[in-house]
């Protein structure tokens, strides 16, 4: 990574955690601080020590456990508040206290009831005393975008000669627009004495969907901290999401480079982005709307018509960037209504079939059919539509028995009897579980061993009678092959499943054996 870096200071495990409902234990704390660290943040901000004895010994852990980042503690302008965070973060070998106070007029009338000079010198004390625990102090004028302007500059020049190193400019309830917020950081960069020695930071939150573009705003005006959270999490309509933040600088790299001439690149392994939006969603129960920019479900998936055929043939036309930077395996292809025939023949052909033009005509127009009916077309879908509509894939091999033992205690153990060509073959094998004892078992019968890369089960029908439907995906060298089952008894229709795909498997391989032949 070349050019100016902007700092990543994640705020997950503090502010992120003041998401209504999002309270997270010490365990969890910890493991997403690591993580952080694997992602390559500068400064983790692991809480508000002195708000809780639990928010104290989480941030004590992380600053004892987690190595890498800085880890930064958050207090009030105030003594009891500024040496719990700086006991809490004293064992970190990289530490900063994050100390602030509201500067607006609104906020010192009604909150702190108190005057602007009284302010001053709160901040002032605090940036002072927090110098005594560690040299890297952050100080914050809270609700800095409704602050007058001239008494923002005072106390930032302030706190600046009492050693504040880093001055965090805060959106606090998200009222500013980019223009603005951005006009604020050049003039607070140009007016205030002494601002060169430190970091400006941005802190926006979301409250008119803005908070990303603010943070942007303010490092094209010469921020170079970002505070942010994974997935955007944060008090009300939350904080600027970390992925989004790294992203758009990543991606464009040409905007930022007008700002600084080797442009701008952050420490972020973009390749854990993913992992981390997951984790952090998995532990505080958060789920990620399809639709969220970079890590939804819907990212990077394409159904429309026009936008599957640009992608199979310039992924650059509709993907400005690719999957595999942020840790995912690829784009995905939603099959629906939208789809067209470019996109429904390719992925038909990703799943083994080779259909002529014609097929593919019959294929699709059931395709379309059984689209119109459902939101989203699946593989197994696709699968059954290929085998109704064009083909009968030969039985090469039959399942002519199968016995599974299982339960609490009992080594799950699964025997079959296996019809190939005329021959018989017995195998018995144990699993994890019924399931993989037969699969096993299976693969021992047929003497094949394709990689398994996805299973499901579902009820095709009601009752206590009803048939259940597996289909499983497997994958021999770079080719994936679908195969179905359906029974009363789940393990029996698993069986079958995976003995369809094979089947399927073997017919593919005898076919491109074939045209080996004749060519």
């Amino acid at each position: 990574m070349s050019g100016e870096k902007v700092v990543i200071f994640d705020t997950t495990l503090r502010d992120g955690e003041q998401s209504p409902g999002a309270a997270m234990s010490i365990p969890q704390k910890l493991e997403i601080a690591r993580q952080l660290a694997v992602l390559g943040v500068d400064i983790i901000e692991a809480g508000f020590p002195v708000s809780s004895p639990a928010q104290f010994e989480a941030t004590r852990l992380v600053a004892e456990q987690v190595k890498g980042p800085t880890v930064a503690a958050l207090a009030r302008a105030n003594k009891g508040d500024i040496e719990a965070a700086g006991k809490a973060v004293a064992a970190a070998k990289k530490k900063r206290i994050h100390t602030f106070i509201a500067t607006s007029a609104i906020h010192m009338k009604h909150k702190l009831k108190k005057e602007p000079a009284e302010v001053v010198k709160m901040a002032v004390e605090a940036v002072r005393f927090a110098r005594t625990f560690t040299d890297d102090v952050e100080f914050s004028p809270e609700d800095a975008c409704r602050s007058e302007i001239p008494f923002l500059v005072e106390v930032l020049a302030a706190v600046i000669e009492a050693g504040a190193t880093t001055l965090n400019i805060p959106d606090t309830v998200g009222y500013v627009l980019p223009f603005e917020y951005g006009q604020l950081i050049a003039r607070l960069k140009s007016d205030v004495p002494g601002i060169d020695k430190c970091v400006i930071s941005t802190h926006c939150h979301n409250d008119l969907g803005m908070a990303v573009a603010n943070s942007l705003a303010g490092v094209r005006n010469g921020a170079r901290q970002v505070e942010c959270t994974i997935n955007g999490l944060g008090e009300r309509a939350g904080n600027a999401a970390l992925e989004e933040v790294v992203m758009a600088i990543r991606t464009r790299a040409d905007f930022f480079s007008q700002t600084a001439r080797d442009g701008l690149s952050t420490n972020i392994n973009t390749k854990e982005i993913t992992r981390t939006s997951q984790l952090v969603s998995q532990l505080t129960g958060f789920v990620v709307q399809p639709n969220k920019a970079i890590v939804g479900a819907n990212a990077f998936a394409h159904e429309s018509g026009i936008h599957v055929d640009g992608i199979l043939k310039e992924r650059s036309t509709y993907e400005i960037m690719t999957p595999e930077t942020i840790g995912l395996g690829g784009s995905r292809m939603v099959l629906g209504r939208h789809t067209g025939r470019h996109g429904f023949a390719e992925r038909c052909k990703q799943l083994g079939y080779k259909l002529t033009k014609d097929e593919v005509e019959q294929a699709y127009q059931r395709f379309l059919e059984v689209a119109d009916k459902k939101k989203e077309v699946f593989d197994a879908d696709v699968a059954a539509i290929v085998n109704d509509e064009i083909r009968v894939v030969e039985q090469v091999y039959v399942l002519e028995y199968l016995h599974v033992a299982s339960g609490t205690g009992t080594l799950p153990t699964a025997s079959v009897r296996m019809r190939s060509q005329g021959e018989t073959k017995l195998a018995a094998a144990f699993g994890d579980g019924p399931v993989d004892a037969a699969y096993e078992a299976i693969r021992q019968a047929t003497g094949l061993a394709p990689d398994l890369e996805d299973y499901s089960i579902r009820a095709v029908t009601s009752g206590k009678e009803a048939l259940g439907e597996a289909t499983v995906r497997i994958r021999d060298d770079s080719r994936t092959f679908i195969g179905r089952g359906i029974s009363t008894d789940i393990i029996e229709a698993s069986a079958k499943a995976y003995v369809d795909a094979i089947n399927r498997m073997v017919a593919a391989k005898d076919t491109t054996m074939q045209l080996k032949v004749e060519l």
